[in-house]
């Protein structure tokens, strides 16, 4: 049986496919360019791969509420990998979360929530290179009060 292909609808998931992957990509190479192990390839393949996976289920609303569920414990799979604890230190909390969100980013473009699937890029974006300096104060400080006055 021969299906015909209807061209439009394959050209519009290819561009939603692009959407989601340059949405995520500035936040890859923020990674890539600070020296972290999940960076410019990890974080636009895991955006494309959540649209794709919510474009399949897209005609029945029924399996693509079951596909999203299925993204969110996989994403958070994934995320749980780049988590590390050592000496007592955890590692990892931010990429983990940002990866999750970076799985929203495309499954919101799947559904043509472009508004939701920039902002979502935008806010991850913001929070890893924006607030990590008050991070990094917040965190002297905590060590600061660990150690004691000076002697």
């Amino acid at each position: 049986m021969h299906l015909p292909i209807d061209w439009y609808k394959e050209l519009s998931d290819i561009g939603k496919l692009a959407i989601a992957y340059l949405l995520a990509l500035p936040v890859g190479w923020y990674r890539e360019k600070e020296g972290h192990s999940v960076g410019v390839r990890t974080f636009p393949l895991v955006a494309m791969a959540s649209c794709a996976y919510v474009l399949l289920a897209h005609a029945d609303k029924d399996a693509q509420s079951r596909v999203i569920q299925g993204l969110v414990a996989g994403i958070g799979f994934i995320g749980g990998g780049a988590i590390l604890k050592s000496e007592g230190n955890v590692h990892g909390t931010a990429t983990a979360a940002s990866i999750w969100t970076t799985g929203a980013v495309g499954a919101a473009v799947a559904q043509e929530r472009y508004f939701l699937a920039a902002m979502l890029a935008a806010v991850n974006l913001f929070a890893l290179r924006v607030l990590l300096p008050l991070k990094m104060k917040l965190d002297a400080r905590a060590d600061a009060r660990l150690e004691g006055p000076p002697k």
